[in-house]
């Protein structure tokens, strides 16, 4: 039970139970507020009940989650310039990799993804000491698809 509350902001249609709920979690509550289309979808009869109990109910936007600063956001943003990937600076921060994403987003920096995943050079090398596809694939444990589009694109 929190007596210091006076508003809260609900983001599905309010029922019978849901009412009670927050008047027994929230005995001095005032005010609710919530967004046009969850209001439109609330019963007239509650709205009415909760009027008669001097709560008002609001129709309020809270769109996304306000900005987060962080302390490790701008050594985030130097190891992706730095080429690192995005899993990668999620296990350096202990983050989840989402919120990579976000702060690389938000900050306009994009990731180099144009990083090859396997040497090319050393695959058509092993093609032109006469391994055959598979032979390849199993000696640098890599798919078989991949060593045929390396070995079909120039």
């Amino acid at each position: 039970m929190d007596e210091d509350v006076t508003s809260v902001h609900v983001t599905k249609a309010l029922t019978s139970s849901m009412v009670m709920d927050l008047l027994e979690e929230y005995p001095n509550l005032e005010k609710i507020t919530c967004a046009p289309s969850v209001y439109n979808r609330t019963s007239d009869d509650y709205i009415y009940a909760l009027k008669q109990l001097d709560i008002d109910i609001v129709k309020e936007y809270h769109w996304g989650n306000s900005k987060q600063s962080c302390d490790y956001e701008e050594e985030l943003l130097q190891l992706a310039r730095e080429g690192y990937k995005a899993a990668e600076i999620a296990d350096i921060f202990d983050i989840p990799l989402n919120r990579v994403y976000y702060l690389l987003r938000r900050n306009k920096v994009k990731l180099n993804t144009s990083t090859k995943k396997h040497d090319y050079a050393e695959i058509k090398s092993l093609r032109q000491d006469g391994l055959k596809p598979k032979e390849i694939s199993d000696k640098l444990n890599i798919p078989l698809r991949s060593v045929y589009y390396i070995l079909n694109n120039k």
